[in-house]
Formats: structure tokens, sequence, C-alpha cells
């Protein structure tokens, strides 16, 4: 038995149509790494190429100047978060010293690269925190480096506030308690939204849970601020040392996450 051919089922004259499918594709979002920016401020390349491994491996952006004229001019554009500078490059003392005539500059780290005991001098003059030998130990370097770099990171995390819109109970002493919204939260305190009608002045404690976790957070509090139209601003006065190092890594979590 043959097979019918598609012309001799569907006839001469039928007509073919071609269907062409138009698909969107959505990228995954992606979960940005958090970088940090650094500046090296010397002249000694076999030095520079040691450090611009170690900083890159601990996701450091690293950019070089080897005038520290040019490195205070590109800073009194942009902040970088550490700042490495090599105390054999003359010109140092100077650059030490005009660092610290404006706050905005003093409060970038230094980390001052020692190239004798008379570069010691240097670190006095610039106020710097962290400080290691020339020639560059690895071992020491990293060491420094990454003991400098949590400095930065805690600073930030310190200070970051993550936003939210969950619910939170706030209490104002041992009876009275409304719900709210929580908007806002950091390490040291957060802002809720709460009904007319709560005194905001006689709100003593919150509690709430952290998204994602079955970690909850219940804490003493004092009001810092409030408005007329429900808004509080709360410092958090005592809470157990395990609710603190969990609020800190959740916050840690949503900061690396965006």
């Amino acid at each position: 038995m043959q097979r019918e051919r598609p012309h001799e089922v569907l006839g001469p004259e039928a007509c073919f149509i071609t269907l062409v499918i138009y698909v969107r594709v959505t990228e995954t979002p992606r979960v940005k790494r958090m970088t940090l920016s650094s500046m090296v401020v010397s002249r000694d390349w076999q030095e520079i190429s040691v450090l611009e491994c170690i900083l890159g491996g601990l996701q450091m952006d690293v950019a070089v100047e080897s005038e520290p004229q040019r490195a205070l001019s590109r800073l009194e554009k942009s902040k970088v978060d550490a700042l490495i500078v090599d105390c054999d490059l003359n010109g140092s003392g100077q650059f030490f010293r005009d660092l610290q005539k404006e706050a905005s500059r003093a409060s970038t780290v230094p980390l001052v690269i020692m190239g004798n005991r008379q570069g010691r001098r240097g670190v006095e003059e610039s106020g710097a925190l962290f400080a290691f030998e020339k020639p560059i130990s690895v071992e020491q370097a990293v060491h420094t480096l990454s003991a400098a770099r949590n400095m930065i990171l805690d600073g930030r995390l310190r200070y970051h506030r993550a936003g939210m819109d969950v619910p939170i109970t706030v209490r104002a002493g041992a009876k009275k308690k409304t719900l709210g919204k929580l908007v806002n939260l950091s390490q040291g305190g957060l802002q809720v939204h709460v009904d007319e009608g709560f005194e905001a002045g006689e709100a003593s404690r919150v509690c709430f849970e952290l998204p994602g976790t079955n970690a909850a957070i219940n804490a003493d509090i004092e009001v810092a601020w409030s408005d007329n139209l429900g808004n509080i601003g709360i410092r958090f006065a005592k809470m157990p040392s395990q609710m603190k190092q969990a609020l800190r890594v959740w916050l840690a979590q949503q900061y690396f996450a965006n």
C-alpha cells in the first residue's frame, strides 16, 4: 500500500502557512558581588603588582597613582574605601598632612607601606590604622588588608538600612500594644509606621520576624523621633547578643544581595 503524498491529500492548490513564534527571554536576576575600591600611591611596580593580586583576591578594585599630588586631586573628585601609601615615595609626608586638612579625606583609611624604620614617622603623621613593611610579605599583607577590609565593611553594615514592609508589634508598657509596619531596619534601630492614636513617646518594646528566617527580634527600644503621620524612628536600647548576631547576619545578606 502506497502512502498518499501531502499534495494528494490536501489538493494541489493547498497553501502552507509558516508560523513564526517570538519568545521573550527574561534574564534571571543576578546577585551582584559587592566590590570595594582602593588606591595605591607608589612607584614601586614590583610591590604594586603584589598588592594588585592581593586586593583583587579580596574583591577590591585598584587604582594606582605614582604622584602624591595627582593622588590628592583624584581623591578630591572621588572617594575610595582604602588608601595604600608608600612611605618611601618623595612627598608622602606632605601627602599625609594634606589628607588631615579635610575631614572627608581623613575619613579614608590610609594603609601605609613602610619601606624602613624611618618610615614609621609617616605612619604617626598619617593617623593610619594599618601598616606593613617592604619588601611585602604576602602572608602579612593578606592578613593586614583583610583586617582593613573587614573594618570597612563593618562600618558600612553598621549604618546600612534595609527597606522592608513587614508587620511589627510595638508595645507601650506591659498592657498597651499596636500592630504597625516595619519600614526600614539597621543594626542600630528601625523606622515603623503605626495607626493614629498610638502615643509614640510611650513605645518601649518591639517584636517582629526577620523575613526568610525563623529568627524573631524582641528588643527594648527608645524613641528617637516621631511625626503626626504615624512614623516613628526607633533606637535599639537592649537586645540579647544572639538576636544581635542574627540581625547583623541578616542585614549583611541583604547588603550583599543588592
